[in-house]
């Protein structure tokens, strides 16, 4: 009869803190007080179990402790795309401040798909997860799905997005004063026919920086006429407008007999994909057309031109909803409801100004 290796058996299986104390020559409890620092362990003792730890490579049960303990230290985040650059950067910003204070990040996307919403809101919850950070556009099915899970008393922040529940945290920024500088900019540059890409007609209105956009247009004595507005239909998810609807909404504004001299892009993957369909269409942005876009991701100063947009600070409103949530989960008190909004700022590039004007680079 053919006897199995030792290493063979350990190969198909966790180490244990039996397999570890086999190898230290110590007691199982032995190692139990080393891995958990608790109780008395001579330091050469200590030293022969830290190095058969290394040598089976052992992880604690990170399941078997939050059983014991009732705490996961795993929280939710919640967002429309990891393929979009701010979307990437808002939920890299929250895992640097979680994984400082040893919380791992459980991420999901939800596409344009309010049926992926609720499933991952509803993942979030039955793994247990201590908290949630949302960063998705509203939705009244989603919106729901929070004001039920936070009634059950789990920690929430919301991103960009508003919740007007008692218990859930707002991180945003002023995306009216951003939409209504894009306004003021392209205006100063003699534009009077603009258009917007990134919504329909049909639902722009839920937006603020449209809200902005349109009002600033008012103030200089310039309408925003439907034909102008191109963008998804009226299933509007919780996604945010990709490169695929920029080009296509480019498109279709280049096909008026009147097409806009301007172009406001909802964000800056969608600027990008305009600035694709003018060159599709073989016009040089921004002598033939110019865009601006929204968010300032790392990406838009390398477009070609270079892309004029607003900059939300991504960075700094990850990390204030990564701290908001650890102040909920780790206080473990109800608290009064906050707030954070940022500051937006024009970010102008080559995409709005003409050759020969000046313009400032930001990277």
């Amino acid at each position: 009869m053919t006897r199995k290796k030792p290493n063979a058996v350990r190969a198909k299986r966790h180490p244990t803190l039996v397999d570890i104390a086999g190898i230290a020559g110590v007691a199982p409890m032995t190692v139990s007080r080393v891995i958990n620092q608790s109780g008395y362990v001579s330091e050469e003792v200590r030293k022969r179990v830290q190095g058969a730890i290394e040598k089976l490579e052992y992880h604690p049960n990170a399941l078997a402790r939050s059983l014991k303990s009732r705490r996961t230290h795993v929280v939710g985040i919640l967002i429309s795309d990891i393929a979009n650059p701010f979307s990437a950067v808002l939920a890299g910003s929250m895992e640097e401040v979680l994984l400082a204070q040893g919380y791992s990040a459980f991420v999901s996307t939800t596409g344009q798909s309010s049926a992926r919403e609720r499933a991952s809101l509803g993942a979030f919850f039955d793994h247990r997860v201590e908290g949630v950070v949302v960063a998705t556009v509203e939705t009244m099915a989603g919106n729901e799905a929070l004001e039920r899970f936070a009634g059950r008393g789990m920690p929430i922040v919301v991103v960009g997005r508003e919740l007007n529940h008692p218990a859930v945290d707002c991180v945003t920024a002023n995306y009216f004063k951003g939409g209504s500088d894009v306004a003021g900019h392209l205006a100063s540059l003699g534009h009077r026919r603009i258009g917007f890409i990134g919504a329909s007609a049909d639902n722009a209105d839920r937006l603020r920086r449209f809200q902005g956009f349109v009002e600033g247009l008012r103030g200089h004595g310039i309408e925003m006429p439907d034909e102008l507005i191109a963008g998804p239909g009226d299933d509007f998810g919780p996604g945010f407008s990709t490169q695929g609807d920029g080009y296509a909404g480019m498109k279709k504004l280049l096909a008026l007999p009147r097409p806009p001299s301007a172009v406001f892009a909802r964000n800056d993957f969608t600027a990008m994909g305009a600035l694709c369909a003018a060159r599709d269409h073989g016009l040089r942005v921004p002598n033939d057309v110019a865009i601006i876009g929204f968010d300032n991701v790392p990406l838009a100063v390398f477009t070609s031109p270079s892309l004029t947009t607003i900059e939300q600070p991504a960075v700094e409103m990850g990390r204030q909803a990564a701290l908001f949530l650890l102040d909920r989960t780790e206080a473990q008190l109800e608290r009064p409801r906050r707030e954070a909004c940022f500051d937006c700022r024009l970010i102008v590039r080559e995409s709005t100004v003409r050759a020969g004007q000046v313009f400032e680079r930001h990277a």
